[in-house]
């Protein structure tokens, strides 16, 4: 019953969410609620949920302060000569931006967090998006997907988990695993290039000098997806084939700039320092001298008090960014009460071995293909902690009893981390819908589709190098 129940409670969340019948927060509060109610379990609700708030409230800590710590980072300059050289690729070129994003996004996700890659690369991209009219979901989803990829790094987290729970050595498990891993970050490029040529096709190309100086009555584009170089008239924001690029205003001006080369928070003769203090800190998080959440609360407040020494300015700071630590934050919490309920009411353990027991015998040999397989929905509907600490080592006992080794087990439990990334449970999805103004609901389904192909993508690379 339990595990029906547990099936039914995910389901009923993501058909409300993706149908926009509640709030991804309303929804994580209240289904989960009355599905304890429903198990016969409301009068330990509360217990539940405090339970799954003491085991996320680190997880907030440490994406509140990482909210502001990078925020203040992208206020002063820190990331401005990444930003002008992915835009400098860009140039206004629908294609180019989705392929920029997926490198941006990649290239940030080797810090091992995933709030940090979606923070920076949202800022650097959203107006972009915004401005050529591109689609947002876009966007989200290459990131995500990107990010996933990479979120197999050891110091990522899923790795170490899989290493721990197995008891084996972690560099054992990633290094074998690095062509596959690569081949699906070669698909997660091949997919931005796809589609950033739906997108140019859509819309039309221009360069990022033409985006940014010309005037509305002297406005032209150029004609489709093809680039032919023809000027032809601006048809407006409902003209077919056409980027409506004008400055409509300041606000859309400004907002097409996004990190504006002459902003008043620029510090650029503390760039140095604030370069230095990025990676020390991000080298402490590697090194794991200091939980994250102290090391962001640390950092965030030198981060600020070297940057912005006068009180107001400080206050000014933290209120730029109060809207997302806010979001972000109710959310985290939010989530909570879902895996407060799910891991309670023990619906998760009952899941687990439904998914395990459905397993037939004969699949025994292939018991690494089928943890692999097995690691695209478990990872979406399960923490990593519970489906690394409470499926992979029942999966890895099954396998050894037909000869197959921990470690092929391992490295094919990695397989679903590029869908991972877009789960419900993943705190930091909320960072990237939330400032990229994204509907959760429209990112899920736009990206899962294109996850679950790069989770298989990976997989089938393994399979193919050996590997698994």
């Amino acid at each position: 019953m339990l595990t029906i129940l547990g099936f039914a409670m995910i389901a009923t969340f993501l058909v409300l969410i993706m149908t926009k019948k509640m709030s991804p927060i309303a929804a994580l509060v209240l289904i989960p609620a009355l599905f304890c109610v429903a198990v016969g379990q409301g009068a330990r609700l509360g217990d539940y949920v405090l339970d799954g708030v003491g085991n996320l409230a680190p997880t907030a800590a440490m994406l509140m302060f990482a909210i502001v710590y990078f925020g203040v980072m992208i206020d002063v300059g820190l990331f401005d000569p990444i930003v002008r050289a992915i835009l400098r690729f860009c140039r206004a070129d629908p294609m180019r931006i989705v392929v920029g994003t997926a490198v941006l996004a990649a290239i940030v996700s080797l810090d091992g967090d995933g709030s940090t890659t979606f923070m920076i690369t949202v800022s650097a991209m959203y107006p972009l998006y915004k401005r050529l009219k591109m689609s947002l979901v876009v966007m989200t989803g290459v990131a995500a997907t990107a990010n996933g990829v990479m979120n197999t790094l050891p110091w990522g987290g899923p790795t170490a988990r899989a290493a721990t729970a197995l008891k084996l050595d972690a560099s054992e498990i990633f290094i074998p695993m690095i062509p596959a891993l690569a081949v699906g970050l070669l698909a997660v490029f091949l997919l931005a290039y796809v589609l950033g040529r739906r997108e140019r096709k859509r819309l039309g190309t221009l360069t990022l000098d033409e985006a940014l100086v010309r005037e509305p009555e002297q406005e032209t584009v150029m004609a489709g997806a093809g680039g032919t170089g023809e000027d032809r008239p601006r048809q407006g924001s409902g003209g077919t084939g056409s980027a409506d690029l004008t400055r409509d205003g300041d606000d859309d001006a400004e907002e097409f700039q996004g990190l504006d080369p002459n902003r008043s928070t620029l510090r650029p003769r503390l760039y140095w320092f604030n370069a230095g203090l990025t990676v020390a800190l991000l080298t402490a998080m590697i090194m794991e001298l200091l939980p994250i959440p102290v090391l962001f609360l640390l950092g965030a407040a030198l981060a600020l008090t070297v940057n912005f020494p006068r009180m107001p300015d400080q206050r000014a700071r933290i209120a730029a960014h109060a809207d997302n630590v806010l979001n972000v934050s109710g959310m985290v919490f939010a989530a909570a009460v879902f895996t407060g309920v799910l891991t309670g009411t023990g619906m998760v353990e009952h899941m687990a071995d439904w998914v395990v027991g459905a397993v037939p015998d004969a699949m025994g040999p292939h018991m690494a293909v089928v943890t692999g397989l097995l690691s695209l929905p478990l990872t979406y509907f399960m923490s990593n902690d519970g489906f690394y600490f409470g499926v992979v080592p029942v999966l890895a006992e099954a396998g050894a009893a037909h000869g197959v080794s921990p470690l092929e087990i391992a490295r094919a439990s990695l397989a679903g981390q590029a869908l991972h990334m877009s789960s419900p449970l993943v705190p930091a999805v909320y960072v990237l819908v939330g400032m990229a103004k994204v509907e959760f609901g429209d990112h899920t389904r736009f990206t899962v589709k294109w996850a679950v192909l790069t989770s298989l993508v990976v997989l089938g690379a393994g399979i193919l190098f050996g590997t698994i």
